[in-house]
């Protein structure tokens, strides 16, 4: 398994904003959470790629939005905001070495964390970011694969898997005041807890729920829910709105 990742951009604090407000960042405390992010991914048994670092991009670390990789194929976005559309083409070359490559053109816009994939059914947040024609786009790129994809509704949060991240192998993770539940094909829903809105961003890997230290009484709901959790601080990135799975690329 590869992780791609990039290094925390010394812009970050100016960084995209769509539901939070602005608050002071300490990037280098973000560069010891992003450090301490890739070493827990290492500790799991993936194999950290780290991609060239783009200092004038503040999202870039936030490599998430900027591909869909499937074990097929990888499909190269269009963020949904001018300033990340330089963020892409790094991250197709490194990619086009393991997968080939599709594309989101325009008008069509789509952002990798709005992509929920449950079995061979793509979910997507109908976001200010993934818009009708990217998430057609994406349809069509994949239809030849043998996956479906889906236009989920979302409220006021930015990515779909702000609101819901799946837990292998049959578990949703929730916030439902910002998506329905119903929507997917999962046999347990856990909700966060309503405390601890933005707790719903959660990255497995190899059998291991990495969450946020922010949210300890939805990570004991996953724990009593059968999940093991790892958690993590990444407060600092939290600032930016940002959660576990928006900073690494998971190739299979």
């Amino acid at each position: 398994m590869i992780a791609f990742v990039r290094e925390v951009s010394p812009s970050l604090a100016a960084c995209e904003l769509s539901f939070l407000e602005r608050a002071p960042i300490d990037v280098e405390r973000a560069r010891e959470q992003h450090a301490h992010y890739a070493a827990e991914l290492t500790a799991l048994g993936c194999s950290i790629e780290w991609l060239a670092p783009l200092p004038a991009n503040a999202d870039a670390v936030f490599v998430e939005d900027t591909a869909v990789v499937l074990p097929e194929v990888a499909v190269i976005t269009r963020p949904g905001v001018a300033s990340r559309r330089g963020e892409v083409e790094s991250v197709a070359a490194s990619l086009a070495s393991h997968r080939p490559l599709r594309r989101i053109a325009a008008p069509g816009s789509l952002e990798g964390g709005d992509v929920v994939l449950i079995g061979r059914k793509l979910y997507v947040g109908a976001s200010r970011r993934s818009n009708a024609a990217g998430i057609e786009q994406l349809r069509v790129a994949l239809a030849p694969f043998g996956y479906r994809v889906a236009s989920v509704a979302l409220r006021d949060c930015l990515h779909l898997k702000s609101a819901c991240t799946f837990i292998p192998p049959d578990i949703l993770l929730v916030n439902p005041a910002w998506v329905d539940p119903k929507v997917f094909d999962v046999r347990t829903v856990v909700g966060v807890d309503e405390g601890e809105a933005f707790a719903a961003n959660t990255l497995s890997v190899q059998g291991v729920t990495l969450v946020s230290a922010a949210f300890p009484r939805t990570e004991q709901r996953l724990r009593e829910a059968g999940v093991t959790t790892r958690a993590l601080d990444v407060s600092e990135l939290q600032k930016a709105e940002a959660a576990l799975t928006c900073m690494s690329l998971m190739l299979v």
